[in-house]
């Protein structure tokens, strides 16, 4: 088996000690370490070890799903959704990789195509008025169709589209529901609407949904996983649909996906 480490830029000044943490614990397991800087050195390894928060996951997400490398996630970060580990648990998710004593849990991605390209996201895909520059854009109107049927016209900021996994992020802050992990369904979310009966809508993961430009040839930021990949004046229409790819993380045989949500978001029970 070979480990792969991949920190997050502010491990950047002491990283070599964590380093050589992990690759003195593993060498006892007769693993290989190697640190990885970049998603073109992820190509070869088996388990990916993750140090940071939501976004360094989100990074080298879409690469580790093209190779099957799995993912496992100590939560550096501010939330961590997508992280199983907090840094306390560092050791003992060092144990679990050398001892192969771990479960994984597979996360569904969406393929997302306009033009001649094609991006893979494990959270979600954002259509959003351009707020900055000379590309600055007011309120953007989109149309919405599922299966060649229209959904709705949405005069708003834009357009959240979104896996299960990110339903807990973007989405649920724009007013999305939050889905459990094992469900195949998206969730298609308006940012500020100009509208009373436009809502989110959860819809089958085996559906295909195009979103098509039906105002002027303002600039819209076209944003992967958080990433602005394009910003664009028109196109025709923009399809999601869900991948054949996936992306696979170990979790801890006492992962509970509502454990975890009462955690994260503050949300105290008696």
């Amino acid at each position: 088996m070979i480990v792969g480490v991949y920190f997050n830029i502010r491990f950047k000044s002491d990283y070599k000690k964590h380093l050589d943490n992990i690759s003195t614990h593993l060498a006892a397991a007769n693993i290989e370490c190697r640190l990885i800087e970049g998603v073109n050195d992820i190509k070869g390894i088996d388990v990916l070890m993750v140090l940071g928060g939501d976004g360094t996951i989100l990074s080298v997400a879409s690469e580790c799903a093209v190779y099957g490398v799995k993912i496992i996630g100590i939560n550096y970060g501010h939330m961590g959704f997508l992280a199983d580990f907090e840094p306390e648990q560092f050791e003992y998710a060092l144990r679990l990789v050398s001892e192969g004593k771990y479960q994984t849990e597979r996360r569904s991605m969406i393929e997302i195509s306009f033009s001649d390209k094609v991006y893979y996201a494990l959270n979600d895909l954002v259509i959003q008025r351009c707020t900055s520059g000379n590309g600055f854009s007011n309120t953007v109107n989109l149309r919405a169709e599922i299966d060649g049927s229209t959904v709705d016209n949405y005069s708003s900021d834009g357009l959240i589209v979104s896996t299960p996994t990110g339903s807990t992020a973007y989405s649920l802050a724009a007013g999305g529901s939050i889905l459990t992990p094992d469900l195949e369904a998206l969730i298609m979310t308006p940012i500020c609407a100009h509208s009373l009966h436009s809502r989110p809508i959860v819809f089958s993961d085996k559906s295909v949904l195009r979103i098509f430009r039906i105002d002027g040839k303002s600039a819209l930021n076209i944003i992967v996983d958080g990433k602005v990949v394009q910003t664009v004046n028109d196109f025709d229409f923009v399809t999601v649909r869900k991948s054949l790819r996936f992306v696979e993380f170990i979790t801890s045989t006492k992962n509970n996906f509502f454990d975890k949500l009462l955690i994260k978001l503050n949300i105290w029970s008696k």
